[in-house]
């Protein structure tokens, strides 16, 4: 923001000179953080007087949106600020103790069906192998066309 001196100068006030005010000037500033330095290429020998310039503050961090939360709640009443924390705390706290009764639930139930299907699937694997076995067997004694197909269907039955 730049600043003129008001001895020699005239001073032409458009009315746009507040549009170009910094967000960082505030009336909570202090005065002494806030100083004026000439403008690079005036010259005190020169017969005009330097322009001067504020001192810009944008090395610092801006506030966060929790910092602004927090300085906004000031404005509500103790009873409003105590029962929004009773709330916040009493969620959280359900949140966090639906999400471990959750995993438990998942757990034993997890755990109780293997324990308790895992000998069925077992015993059907070990049926199906048994039944191979048998295939294999009935095709090394008869052949490859008995153990597959069965008794011809073409031929009558033989006699006996």
């Amino acid at each position: 923001m730049l600043m003129e001196l008001p001895d020699d100068i005239e001073q032409d006030d458009s009315g746009m000179e507040s549009l170009t005010a910094s967000k960082d000037d505030t009336p909570e500033r202090r005065p002494e953080d806030m100083f004026i330095t000439p403008v690079v290429g005036s010259s005190p020998s020169s017969g005009t007087p330097p322009i001067l310039a504020l001192k810009e503050f944008d090395d610092e961090p801006d506030e966060t949106l929790s910092e602004r939360l927090w300085g906004l709640t000031e404005m509500f009443p103790e009873c409003v600020r105590s029962g929004t924390y009773t709330v916040t705390t009493k969620t959280w706290g359900g949140v966090k103790g639906l999400y471990q009764l959750s995993r438990t639930v998942v757990w034993i139930i997890a755990s109780s069906s293997v324990i308790l299907f895992a000998p069925v699937i077992f015993e059907v694997e070990r049926a199906q192998v048994e039944e191979m076995q048998k295939s294999q067997q009935k095709q090394v004694l008869l052949g490859t066309n008995t153990a597959m197909s069965g008794p011809t269907p073409g031929l009558p039955p033989m006699p006996r």
